[in-house]
This record gives C-alpha cells, structure tokens and sequence, in this order.
C-alpha cells in the first residue's frame, strides 16, 4: 500500500514569512503538530512542529514586559525556527517505507512531496491507523488466535485452509519474523477470523494438532 492511500492530503502549511504569533494559534485551530513550510509555489522549505513554536516562544515565567514580547514575536518567523534538512516521501513510497524513515531518523511526521510541492503528509497517528487496520483488531465480532506453527513451507496455508474448512472466515493474519532464536523451528502465527462459533472452532484446531498459545472470543 502507498502513502498516498492514507496520508492526510488537506496538509496545513505555511509560508517562510508567517510570524511565530500565527503559528501556535493556527496550530491550536487545526489541532495539529506538524507544519510543512513552503514558498509562494508550494515547494517544501521546511518543517515546523508544536515544540519548536513552544521553545521559540517567552516563557510564562519571563521578565519581559508585554510590549518587549510582542516585538519579539513580531521579529520571528517560520523561517527562522522551522528545520531546513527535512525528510519527506513521495505519494507513491510504500507505507513500511515510510514507516522506516520516520524510526531511523526519529521524526513525527514526512511531508509528502510531488514534483517538490508538497501534496500531503503522514505522522505517526497514520501510521497507527494503519497498523490497526491491517492487524484487523478493530474488526467487530472477530476472533483472535495465536498459534505456534513449523517454520516451513506450505504451513501456513494449510492452516488457513483448515480455518477456512472449519467455516472460519480470515480477517488478517500476522507472522511476526523477529522471534526468539530457539532454533526450535517454530513460528508463532496471529489469526483474527470471523466464525458462528469461534469458541468450538478453536476447538477443532486443537483437535486437529494446532497448538493454541492464547486465544481472545469476540464481546457479544
């Protein structure tokens, strides 16, 4: 799946010259934490985020005289706080793409670039989203099976066969790759399926040989 498919594409910006005073109440309006800045062409020249305004701005506690803290913030613009290396995708990067470059470089958010306008961006909450998605957990009257499989060929398949024989219909399935290194050969397999009667079809797959690790039934 591409970021294009889940980023926020009605991205709020602004541009270089916008003062600091602007910034942290256009922030509260659109309740967000990130703003891509760009010139007058909607070219990405930086990156501004709710702490980078909070650290630009006086401290509640300052000894500053009211007019004094107005004219500095009449003085500061997005351009003087905003980060100029950003790192951003474009529409068609994968979403675990995506994923990776916000973990290596520790950041919140990728303004996504097209032809280098900016034409969207997608944070961290996306990126949750997403993954509550794909993992199905959101899914009403699913259930939820972990099962310890063989790491070999054609396994996996056979088990969605045998759900599928058993009257279970998939809604996701998860194999994680990092696990312990037991060299044991066994995988652990995360299933959430829709079923009349998920509780004896859990049973079936013992019966069956699976090997059950924990299991959740759906709230009726």
């Amino acid at each position: 799946m591409y970021v294009e498919t889940i980023m926020t594409a009605a991205v709020v910006t602004v541009e270089e010259h916008t003062k600091i005073s602007h910034l942290a109440g256009l922030m509260q309006a659109k309740r967000i934490r990130h703003m891509p800045v760009v010139n007058a062409d909607g070219c990405l020249k930086g990156i501004l985020s709710h702490r980078d305004v909070q650290k630009a701005s006086p401290s509640d506690i300052t000894t500053l005289s009211a007019g004094e803290v107005n004219y500095l913030l009449s003085k500061l613009t997005a351009k003087d706080i905003m980060h100029r290396n950003v790192v951003s995708c474009s529409p068609t990067t994968l979403v675990e793409d995506a994923a990776c470059l916000m973990r290596q470089h520790t950041i919140g958010c990728l303004p996504v670039v097209d032809a280098d306008r900016v034409v969207g961006i997608i944070t961290s909450v996306d990126l949750l989203d997403f993954f509550l998605d794909i993992t199905g957990c959101l899914e009403k009257d699913a259930a939820r099976v972990s099962i310890c499989l063989q790491d070999q060929k054609g396994v996996l398949s056979k088990l969605l066969t045998c759900l599928d024989e058993l009257g279970g219909y998939v809604v996701s399935v998860m194999t994680p790759q990092r696990q312990d290194t037991d060299e044991t050969g066994i995988r652990t397999v995360i299933v959430r399926y829709k079923a009349d009667n998920p509780q004896q079809l859990n049973q079936q797959l013992s019966e069956r040989g699976y090997q059950i690790l924990t299991e959740q039934l759906p709230q009726r």
